[in-house]
């Protein structure tokens, strides 16, 4: 069994939380084999366990609990591709976790991406955090003081809170990609330069990898908002559809800030290419000013025997007035045409 999970996690850490309207009960596990009894008590079981190494926890609770072998292999192998698979009692979600890296100032990077999976069943909900992040920790406010309607509901319930944080989280992703567009607006306008082409090829990477990863959240919260499991009530399938909803803001924004990325690297091509048109206009005229002189000097360079201004006292100075009026005169020109 392949276990990507292993690499660069962190220790493990196992938190329960136990709660149904009137009771609740946290506490962090420091031997998995707490967690067993609470398989089949009548109240809500939330287990959320921060790190896949060693995988003999993960094993050890998937075992105990009736997972599918299927299910603990996708687990541990964090390449998966968000999907969402139902093995009849328990219901399997996998989605990504993004985080933006203020060092490297992008999206997609190893250290600040993780899978995170969800197992649904009648009573319980298993989560698994490859790195253990905290875009949970408001839920386990909302448990802990009764907020909202989460103690009142089912798993199901939570387990939609714990996706629309994961959801919410994107538009926090989406807000850093603005705010780089419109910079590299700013820069294309004022001063377009190599670096702003490899950034602008990089953020196109950016977001076509933030698509390859959200994209699958269409199949996956459309096919829990349809009720086409028992697992889901069809009470909680309204709150499914304002998440898909969301979904389909976020691709909507994707597709909107990737065709943006696109015409920026042609405002780039425009820039570049204004900017040496610019360069060759002065080059030019500059070239057509001393064409003239160029022939006037060259004229007077030849010094045939016979050239009578070759003897003049004032020629010198006079051939120098007539080079610099006519330059004068290709200036005035050149300024009325607005070629200057």
């Amino acid at each position: 069994m392949e276990q990507n999970g292993a690499k660069g996690s962190r220790k493990q850490k196992i938190t329960l939380v136990d709660y149904d309207e009137s009771n609740f009960q946290e506490k962090e596990i420091t031997n998995v084999e707490e967690c067993f009894p609470f398989k089949d008590k009548p109240t809500i079981t939330w287990i959320n366990v921060d790190g896949l190494h060693p995988p003999e926890i993960p094993e050890k609770i998937g075992n105990y609990f009736g997972l599918h072998p299927l299910i603990l292999e996708d687990i541990l192998n964090t390449d998966q591709r968000p999907k969402i698979e139902d093995f009849d009692e328990h219901l399997f979600v996998v989605l990504k976790m993004l985080y933006f890296d203020k060092e490297k100032d992008e999206v997609f990077s190893e250290q600040f991406s993780e899978q995170i999976s969800f197992i649904l069943s009648s009573n319980f909900v298993i989560s698994f955090q490859e790195k253990g992040s905290k875009v949970f920790e408001n839920i386990r406010d909302r448990i802990k003081n009764s907020k909202g309607k989460i103690r009142k509901k089912g798993p199901d319930y939570l387990i939609y809170a714990l996706i629309d944080a994961i959801v919410d989280s994107y538009f926090k992703i989406l807000e850093k990609f603005g705010e780089k567009i419109e910079f590299l607006e700013e820069e294309l306008v004022e001063d377009p330069n190599p670096e702003t082409l490899q950034t602008i090829h990089e953020l196109k990477r950016e977001l076509i990898s933030l698509r390859k990863t959200i994209w699958p959240l269409r199949e996956i919260i459309g096919g829990l908002s349809r009720g086409e499991t028992p697992l889901i009530k069809e009470s909680t399938e309204i709150y499914f559809k304002d998440i898909y909803d969301h979904t389909i803001q976020i691709i909507d924004t994707i597709e909107t800030y990737r065709e943006m990325v696109s015409s920026m690297l042609d405002v780039y091509l425009s820039s570049v290419s204004n900017k040496m048109n610019e360069v060759m206009k002065v080059l030019t005229i500059i070239a057509t000013i001393f064409i003239p002189l160029t022939f006037i000097a060259g004229l007077y360079g030849m010094n045939f025997a016979f050239m009578p201004e070759l003897e003049w006292t004032m020629g010198y100075p006079i051939v120098l007035l007539i080079m610099v009026t006519v330059a004068g005169l290709m200036v005035i020109y050149f300024r009325r045409k607005e070629w200057l």
